[in-house]
């Protein structure tokens, strides 16, 4: 599949990346703890950087060549969608997108997050109705306002469906080029985590992590917790997928570090 629209002047430039962005495979993070501690046990979240990881690169090879060294028995790791989607060229350029008045109008009841562009970007609405619907979006609108004037909140991506939640992008505050681009939800995420951890032995999740939620998208049968608390581990989203480059997390039970002390 070819590059996406946006980056065809690239071609086979590889990114050059400053002195203080070169990878370094396991780093420490100021603005979330190392540790967290969920009902009775412990994990460490380590952020795994990585270099700056361009549309159609092999996702298997991203993590063969950052997690060889690092991945010890018991750990799972996390993967941010975005990552998934954007190995899989499964992206859109924001050139290639045209508000129409249904995702306009649908932006304005929309709550606005502060540190989060979410869905108020018509743009980015415009690519959730095509891929539900016209219809099915209007649906789901009429019945998320009442579902909201009784005080449930989430009937309108429910209604929605087709994973739209997942969709990812055009968000002015992130790193170029994926400024421009929308992320769509990764495809058959279930077969990935389960092919990560058949080829590698490296138990994995898929999430769709921002500022307001995090989302357990799939997870392989090697990560024994349930989605609810593999959520409530990241609920902070320690990754850091713009200029961090850390997409990957590590995450570690502390009783690891208890036996190999005895």
């Amino acid at each position: 599949m070819g590059s996406p629209k946006g980056l065809s002047l690239m071609g086979s430039f590889l990114f050059i990346l400053p002195r203080a962005l070169k990878p370094n495979h396991i780093m420490s993070t100021q603005k979330h703890p190392a540790f967290i501690t969920v009902g009775s046990s412990t994990y460490e979240r380590i952020p795994i950087k990585t270099h700056f990881i361009k549309f159609g690169e092999d996702l298997f090879s991203i993590l063969q060549k950052y997690l060889c060294t690092q991945f010890k028995n018991g750990d799972w790791i996390a993967i941010s969608e975005k990552v998934v989607s954007v190995c899989q060229n499964n992206v859109r350029h924001i050139s290639t997108v045209k508000a129409g008045w249904l995702a306009k109008f649908i932006v304005k009841g929309v709550k606005k997050y502060p540190n989060d562009i979410g869905y108020s970007r018509p743009e980015k609405m415009q690519v959730a109705i095509e891929l539900s619907g016209h219809l099915r979006m209007m649906i789901a609108m009429f019945i998320g306002v009442i579902g909201k004037i009784f005080g449930i909140h989430g009937i309108f991506w429910i209604i929605a469906g087709k994973r739209v939640s997942e969709i990812d992008g055009f968000n002015p505050a992130a790193m170029w080029p994926y400024n421009e681009y929308v992320a769509l939800p990764p495809k058959e995420p279930a077969r990935i985590v389960q092919d990560i951890e058949n080829k590698f032995g490296y138990p994995a999740v898929i999430i769709d992590g921002n500022n307001i939620n995090v989302k357990v998208i799939a997870k392989s049968n090697g990560v024994k917790l349930n989605k609810k608390l593999v959520r409530l581990i990241l609920l902070d989203n320690p990754m850091g997928q713009d200029d961090e480059m850390t997409p990957f997390i590590l995450v570690r039970p502390k009783i690891f570090y208890s036996s190999k002390k005895e």
